[in-house]
């Protein structure tokens, strides 16, 4: 990419291979140059720039310019974008990713030069302008992850609540940790929201701008454009759709009020369906044991056995 764009740049690779046959086999995947095989030169070589460890890329007339320590991590990180490699441009990319990720303007989070869309799950493309003034959570995920998988489902049911009563007001994205199209392919068609082109960068981009280090992950984007939460997807298991706008402010009434509801039920008692004594618990969620129906929060539960009543479904005991 750097040479079509007109860079003065060339690599030169250095073998470590084992063996012959294994340097032509790797060097034949390479578009560049390099030294011809000769353990002896490749261990001077080694020693010469103190390569502990491979990959390694060392860095050659820049110039006197104060180089990137991590060069492998920065062009992992900004590809193309981190030439010329200085701690100088690295400085810059940070601050850019600083503008994007506070900058109140998600047409610089999703949309990129060419690219001004979103897609749909059929196919569609969305404008990234239709999103503004909306409240937005981007999902990162894989199809690959059972956890993500899970945590779909969740997030389905929220956003289908939201959009069925507050209507049009809050849209996800996904950012895809996806193995291959094939597969982005049937994570998208299970979901009712719409996703960053599988191929496009911008995914990378996102993870490194968030700090995304594990997935299922749920960012929260306000409809100032500037970030509410990276914690979404524990909000989301919490309180689902209950916590719209998820604003910290809405978490906290929503605390209150559960407060104030565990405060108005006994802290146990004696059920008629069952024989232990169940104590009042907050349970993230359950399955109701008396009408298999699911619930959240408040429960009553049994210390002896894996038994929950909603408090609607109690019958004590006279």
């Amino acid at each position: 990419m750097l040479r079509t764009m007109g860079k003065e740049l060339e690599i030169v690779f250095i073998s470590l291979d084992h063996d012959e046959d294994g340097f032509n086999a790797h060097f034949e995947t390479m578009p560049w140059l390099t030294v011809p095989f000769d353990v002896n030169l490749h261990k001077k070589l080694r020693e010469r720039f103190h390569v502990v460890r491979i990959p390694f890329l060392v860095p050659l007339n820049l110039d006197g310019q104060s180089v990137e320590e991590d060069l492998i991590g920065l062009i992992e990180d900004f590809g193309e974008d981190a030439f010329p490699f200085t701690k100088k441009r690295r400085e810059e990319l940070k601050a850019i990713d600083d503008s994007k990720r506070q900058g109140g303007k998600i047409d610089q989070l999703l949309a990129r030069p060419g690219r001004d869309y979103v897609v749909a799950s059929d196919g569609g493309k969305v404008l990234v302008s239709k999103l503004i003034g909306k409240t937005v959570g981007l999902y990162f995920g894989a199809h690959w992850c059972p956890p993500c998988r899970a945590f779909t489902a969740q997030l389905v049911e929220a956003y289908n609540q939201l959009l069925s009563s507050r209507g049009d007001c809050f849209e996800v994205v996904l950012v895809s940790s996806d193995r291959d199209q094939k597969e982005f392919d049937v994570n998208i068609s299970g979901m009712p929201w719409l996703a960053l082109p599988f191929e496009d960068r911008t995914r990378q981009d996102l993870c490194r701008i968030f700090n995304i280090k594990a997935i299922p992950a749920l960012v929260l984007i306000g409809p100032d454009g500037k970030p509410i939460s990276t914690n979404g997807k524990n909000i989301i298991t919490l309180y689902g759709a209950k916590a719209f706008p998820f604003t910290q402010s809405s978490i906290e009434e929503i605390e209150e009020s559960l407060r104030k509801e565990g405060d108005s039920l006994p802290t146990q008692i004696q059920d008629i369906k069952h024989q232990h004594v169940l104590k009042l618990d907050m349970a993230k969620s359950y399955v109701c044991n008396y009408c298999e129906r699911q619930g959240k929060f408040w429960a009553f539960s049994c210390d002896a056995c894996d038994y929950d009543l909603h408090p609607t479904c109690v019958e004590e005991a006279s």
